[in-house]
């Protein structure tokens, strides 16, 4: 098929409930993540310590049962395991409100973080599950759009709770959290692979991680991506540390920038994801036009940070440079999550993005040591940083596209309808031709 020829996208069996779900869940999700510390120490009556050590232990835990999570899904399925976890998570949080004691709420928060860290994993191999082709990519979209707005349902709906009933509202948080997952899961288990799930599954058990560990390409992508998601990790962790600490400005404005992305991913993330998707872009030129974006934003940060002119100007710079750092969030997320998704095998597509989601965590868990460390000595020098590792990703998205299969770098290149089958775990993987 001709790059750039649209094709008409098969809707996913049981989409509108697995969107649905996804939803409610994200706005459990809100419950509770802008207020865990306070949360948790509400809930069981711990000190803020000791629920951030048990935060932190069993949050390292959750990393590392992902590959075990990704070996799950190979074996039994991405729905199977996906349910599996909603209900954890679900049970989880029905029991917080009487994990009074350190060993149980030890115990308690093991578990539901276990489920909680893998849930990104099996989410996304659940995407490759159900859809193909250019479904994909619109399912990312759609899907992060609904976190976003989600998650902000939530946070309002939590402070209406506690404006309410006070601190004893977040009793009634947890079990609100507990029944969202609940449902969520109701929801998530009328969608319907493209394929039946024995044959699926069928030969999984004969290939590991040996074999990811042997894909370069994939492994580049992986490495592309820590990348970005260094990027990601701006907003919530540098930005706030920039604007008190070098550039002076009112904490309010982190606020307001958080308020921005939010609205713009929830609002426009689908339209902008659609645009994209039908201009027929490859996924890799799509994901490294995002990293560019991002590049361009922190850009605008250095030259932000060296001018630093009055505060309405600093306002006004600040939003412009929010705007177009969500513009590359919204063209970068849906086309990497698809390339990653259509770039793993089928037959082992659960320890691939248990791999690839890897890349999210640890930036994830670098990101603050290292911006704290850059910014004490030089506010400009981690956007410097960013800057190169944004542009890095992607160079290394394009030169990674002749080696990629076909079916991952062109949206087009599968549809549902037509769906050729994918090669045995270990066969060669066909590159795309040098004229695509």
């Amino acid at each position: 098929m001709k790059t750039g020829t649209p094709v008409k996208e098969a809707r996913v069996a049981g989409e509108r409930s697995l969107l649905v779900g996804i939803g409610i869940s994200s706005v459990g999700i809100g419950m509770y993540v802008p207020f865990s510390l306070v949360f948790f120490h509400h809930v069981t009556g711990l000190s803020f310590t000791l629920v951030g050590l048990v935060l932190t232990v069993t949050g390292v835990a959750g990393l590392a049962f992902m590959p075990l999570a990704g070996s799950a899904v190979d074996r039994f399925g991405a729905k199977k395991v996906n349910l599996v976890l909603y209900a954890v998570r679900a049970l989880g949080f029905a029991l917080y409100p009487f994990a009074g004691s350190l060993p149980a709420f030890a115990a308690v928060a093991l578990v539901t973080a276990l489920a909680d860290r893998s849930f990104s994993v099996v989410q996304q191999s659940l995407i490759g599950e159900v859809a193909r082709g250019a479904a994909r990519d619109r399912l990312q979209a759609s899907i992060r759009a609904l976190q976003n707005a989600g998650m902000g349902a939530g946070a309002l709906l939590v402070s209406g709770v506690l404006g309410l009933w006070g601190a004893g509202g977040f009793t009634y948080t947890a079990w609100g959290n507990s029944l969202a997952f609940a449902l969520a899961g109701l929801l998530v288990s009328r969608v319907r692979p493209v394929r039946d799930a024995a044959t699926a599954t069928a030969g999984r058990a004969a290939a590991g991680y040996r074999m990811v560990l042997r894909d370069r390409p994939f492994l580049g992508l992986t490495a592309a991506n820590f990348l970005t998601a260094l990027g990601y990790s701006a907003l919530s962790v540098l930005f706030p540390l920039y604007l008190s600490t070098w550039l002076t400005a009112p904490d309010s404005l982190t606020g307001a920038a958080f308020t921005v992305n939010t609205v713009l991913c929830a609002g426009v993330g689908v339209l902008i994801a659609g645009r994209v998707r039908r201009s027929g872009a490859r996924r890799t030129r799509s994901a490294a036009l995002g990293a560019l974006l991002f590049a361009a934003a922190f850009v605008g940060q250095i030259v932000l940070g060296t001018l630093r002119p009055g505060q309405t100007a600093t306002l006004v710079a600040l939003l412009a440079i929010v705007v177009v750092y969500t513009l590359g969030e919204l063209v970068h997320s849906p086309s990497g999550g698809a390339l990653s998704v259509s770039a793993a095998p089928e037959a082992v597509r659960g320890r691939y993005l248990a791999t690839y989601q890897l890349s999210y965590s640890l930036a994830t868990a670098l990101a603050p040591s290292l911006f704290t460390a850059l910014l004490a000595v030089d506010g400009r020098l981690p956007w410097a940083v960013l800057a190169v590792a944004a542009l890095g990703a992607a160079l290394a998205l394009v030169r990674l596209e002749r080696h990629l299969p076909a079916e991952a770098v062109h949206a087009e290149a599968l549809s549902a309808e037509a769906a050729p089958a994918e090669p045995p775990a270990g066969a060669p993987r066909p590159p795309v031709p040098a004229s695509a």
